[in-house]
């Protein structure tokens, strides 16, 4: 009987390591994942978002109030200016 007990033990052990090596290795496979897309957030052949203001404009208007100079410095938030 004693021999069973042992035998029991050192499956467990082997379970147990068995289960941490599968944990560390999908960790760091996650770890990866992550990094990948942290890195690849902004897609290539899309050009930097410009300044705000006309003087930053290819073709600035010839009108330009407060609310579009909000208008402008608010792009691409969704969000309205405060005062509109």
């Amino acid at each position: 009987m004693a021999y069973a007990r042992n035998d029991t033990r050192a499956g467990e052990g082997r379970h147990s390591t068995l289960m941490l090596a599968s944990a560390v290795i999908l960790g760091a496979f996650g770890a990866l994942a992550v990094r990948h897309l942290m890195n690849s957030r902004q897609p290539s052949g899309y050009p930097d978002v410009r300044p705000a203001g006309p003087d930053a404009m290819r073709d600035p208007p010839d009108d330009w109030d407060e609310v579009d100079e909000q208008l402008d410095e608010s792009f691409p938030a969704s969000d309205p200016p405060s005062n509109y």
